[in-house]
């Protein structure tokens, strides 16, 4: 993939697609192009949060561990970003991002990524309206489980 095709791909994820087209060639250029095969681990629950990464192709699973055991907690493909929680709230990586199928990434540092948002506040305002999203998505789910258990609980 060309520098050129990968800033068309760079655009189309909202947290980019109000950035320049030069600064997303550098972005691009100054990322590395990281393929994982299916079944290989980008990052573990609890390592140290270095960078994001933007799937380019394919799809990961995203797992949380449990006393009991792994819990899937979502599936994440194209032209979507993991990892960026870590690097963003300076904190160990929040669950484990296995690759499903041959997955083709953008690795983006974090020095890079927050680089990225000083440049281009409009970005940091995208990168929260994603968090946002997930921590809603993350709500509902928390309280479909709890409806459950109380109805468990009264049956």
């Amino acid at each position: 993939m060309s520098i050129n095709q990968e800033v068309e791909l760079l655009r189309r994820i909202p947290m980019f697609s109000k950035i320049d087209p030069a600064k997303l060639r550098l972005l691009a250029f100054a990322s590395e192009r990281v393929t994982f095969p299916s079944g290989e681990v980008l990052f573990h629950q609890g390592d140290p949060a270095d960078a994001a990464y933007l799937i380019i192709d394919g799809s990961v699973s995203v797992t949380v561990e449990l006393a009991s055991g792994p819990l899937l907690v979502a599936k994440v493909g194209k032209d979507q970003i993991v990892g960026e929680i870590g690097i963003i709230c300076d904190v160990p990586r929040t669950a484990t991002i296995t690759a499903e199928m041959p997955t083709i990434t953008l690795k983006i540092t974090r020095d890079l990524f927050f680089q990225m948002i000083n440049d281009f506040p409009v970005m940091g305002v995208e990168i929260m309206r994603v968090l946002a999203h997930r921590l809603e998505h993350t709500t509902a789910q928390l309280r479909n489980c709890q409806q459950r258990l109380n109805q468990m609980e009264h049956a």
